[in-house]
């Protein structure tokens, strides 16, 4: 029964950092209070766009209002170019062209004659579509390292024998981290690896670090003091991957017409 308690804790912890690091992310939609004679709407502006046009909404905005989308390439900045929004299926519509893979456009709006988010742009970027085959097993893994890591974490603090969860963590993070983390990384946005030492993708290097420390967890299982490099082995995990997934990652550079990581 106690067991249960551990696994239910476990999963708690888990699934609050895994709504944390997904609410900040540099790719979850951004969301705007538009007022528009005394009512608010709330608009959700996207973060994140494939190999297309994205199709930015203003839902439940009424009719009669006028609002246009303005952007520019980033990092690149220039000018930015301005569109209508047109109304289409019940509902405001402006497109904002498709990049090239990894390729950035910053915007903002106007809705009813005021700027929102021009001070503070919202920025996307656009990839690849990632196979569902590979990229659900890779979310569900790297969720799997975090709660088997929670999990040996309330063995070690409970006096209970932990090896063999140590173990399965390592197991789950290698193969979550380093062999579908690059295959997603390849399919998205075409290089395999833009961590230490090609690039500063926190994403790669976050997981890098923490395999780092539980494979020093391992490596002193027979130590006696083995515990405490286990406890900061998870610590440090639950840290790192509070970090907002996909911060500085791969970025299309306009001048070089090639892809690099964010500056």
């Amino acid at each position: 029964m106690r067991k249960f308690w551990y696994w239910l804790l476990a999963v708690v912890i888990t699934l609050v950092l895994s709504v944390y690091q997904r609410m900040t992310g540099p790719t979850h939609p951004k969301r705007v209070n538009v007022e528009l004679n005394g009512a608010n709407y709330k608009v959700r502006l996207p973060r994140s766009g494939v190999q297309q046009d994205e199709i930015v909404k203003l839902k439940d905005v009424p009719r009669e209002t006028e609002a246009q989308l303005h952007y520019r390439r980033y990092p690149a900045g220039g000018e930015y170019s301005t569109v209508d929004f047109a109304w289409s299926d019940g509902e405001w519509q402006a497109a904002l062209p498709v990049q090239p893979v990894a390729g950035k456009l910053q915007y903002y709006l106007t809705v009813g004659g005021k700027d929102y988010l021009a001070d503070e742009p919202v920025v996307i970027r656009f990839r690849n579509d990632v196979p569902a085959g590979i990229l659900i097993p890779h979310i569900l893994l790297m969720f799997a390292a975090m709660l088997f890591a929670v999990y040996t974490l309330m063995l070690v603090l409970t006096g209970r024998e932990y090896a063999r969860w140590l173990k399965i963590t390592v197991a789950t993070l290698f193969v979550g981290g380093f062999i579908l983390g690059p295959l997603v990384q390849h399919a998205a946005f075409g290089p395999w690896w833009t961590g230490f030492p090609l690039g500063t993708d926190l994403t790669d290097n976050k997981t890098l670090l923490s395999f780092l420390f539980f494979v020093a967890a391992l490596a002193t299982l027979k130590w006696k003091y083995n515990k405490w490099v286990v406890g900061l082995a998870v610590l440090f995990m639950i840290v790192i991957f509070s970090i907002p997934h996909s911060a500085y990652g791969s970025e299309y550079d306009y001048e070089k017409q090639q892809i690099g990581t964010a500056r």
